[in-house]
């Protein structure tokens, strides 16, 4: 039998059938006593009976009413409700379960079968609360496992996109300013009511976490090319222009190698093999243009830009940040995508601060005081 702690609410009018009952459930259960609805309600709110016996005629607020207030209160709809009335027309014990009753026993009452049936009741409610406990335990261990994965999945981009960082080391945290500063291209991009379709917050979410592969590709490109200090021949831009088709590949092995398909994927590699694309054409490494290139890429070949300029290279000096406004505005139209120059124009200071937070060793905190003299 179910544990002495366990409460039952007896609703009845009729006293003599109020004693009957609970002279019968008190051996075994803490037991409650209504003689109406409204005192029935009352207890249930307060007192929370693992089980309610309720009559159906009843004078104010019948039985049906009784229990469709309890399972329309979400603080008792999960008190199983058995109709216990001398009404024996199946009409009457359709309209109970109709109204959330999980019983209907007729009077006069069988002690066994009522006390079977109060015990039966008791089980299924306790295996239903159990269930659910597995339930909610399972779905944090599925966020736990989600949120491991997540890591795991971001740590392995950071190392993959350190491959590339390595064989250059001026890029310092390129891949880090980067991927921000196409974050915040996108963002502006739907704040001006553009893409908002193609830039959905997951969207977005999924450029900033697979921009940092931009350059994978440049683990194949000699030293002699990559670390060239100066203008490189035709020949070695050549070999340089293979890092975009290098990229693709190496992000194409990776998804031929699971059987499902992955917009993380799917993006990275856009954005590995156009990022280097021109909005007039002009680009490589299929000269693409407006947009035939992936918006993805489109975003990537500012923000890359951007930070070429803004930082030294083994190449060139950096330059201020105002001097890349400068350049990045000139080329509107013809390097870059209009709509998204305007966006960098609207959020050119966070760029600035990215380009701070996220700074290389040697950084020169002067070149990025954009706050003018002229304020």
């Amino acid at each position: 039998m179910v544990e002495r702690s366990t409460s039952v609410l007896i609703v009845d009018d009729n006293a003599e059938s109020r004693l009957t009952i609970s002279s019968l459930l008190k051996p075994h259960y803490r037991v409650f006593v209504a003689t109406g609805g409204k005192q029935a309600l009352d207890i249930c709110a307060k007192k929370r009976p693992d089980i309610v016996l309720l009559d159906i005629m009843m004078p104010e607020m019948d039985g049906y009413e009784v229990c469709e207030r309890l399972m329309s209160d979400p603080s008792t709809t999960d008190i199983p409700v058995i109709f216990l009335t001398a009404k024996s027309q199946i009409e009457d014990e359709q309209r109970g379960f109709e109204v959330g009753a999980v019983d209907y026993i007729q009077k006069p009452v069988s002690p066994p079968i009522l006390l079977s049936r109060i015990n039966t009741h008791l089980k299924l409610k306790r295996a239903v609360r159990e269930l659910e406990e597995q339930n909610e335990h399972l779905e944090e261990r599925v966020k736990e496992r989600t949120y491991e994965l997540e890591m795991l999945q971001d740590a392995t981009i950071s190392a993959m996109a350190s491959l590339a960082e390595t064989r250059d080391n001026e890029t310092g945290n390129h891949i880090r300013r980067t991927q921000n500063y196409v974050k915040v291209l996108a963002e502006e991009l739907v704040n001006m009511g553009h893409y908002a379709d193609e830039l959905t917050p997951e969207a977005i979410e999924l450029l900033h976490k697979s921009a940092p592969l931009h350059d994978i590709g440049k683990v194949g490109i000699p030293d002699e090319v990559l670390l060239k200090p100066g203008k490189l021949t035709r020949e070695e831009f050549e070999v340089m222009k293979y890092h975009t088709t290098l990229g693709r590949a190496v992000l194409m092995a990776v998804e031929d190698s699971i059987d499902f398909s992955c917009e993380f994927l799917t993006l990275a590699k856009e954005i590995a093999y156009s990022h280097q694309e021109k909005w007039d054409g002009s680009g490589y490494p299929e000269g693409l243009s407006g947009t035939d290139i992936p918006l993805s890429a489109r975003l990537m070949a500012l923000a890359d830009v951007y930070d070429a300029l803004i930082c030294e290279r083994v190449y060139k000096p950096a330059f201020p940040h105002e001097k890349a406004l400068e350049i990045i505005a000139e080329g509107r139209g013809t390097h870059f995508e209009p709509l998204i120059v305007e966006a960098f124009l609207n959020v050119e200071h966070v760029f600035g601060e990215i380009a701070s937070t996220y700074r290389d060793e040697g950084f020169d905190e002067e070149t990025f005081n954009f706050h003018s003299e002229e304020e």
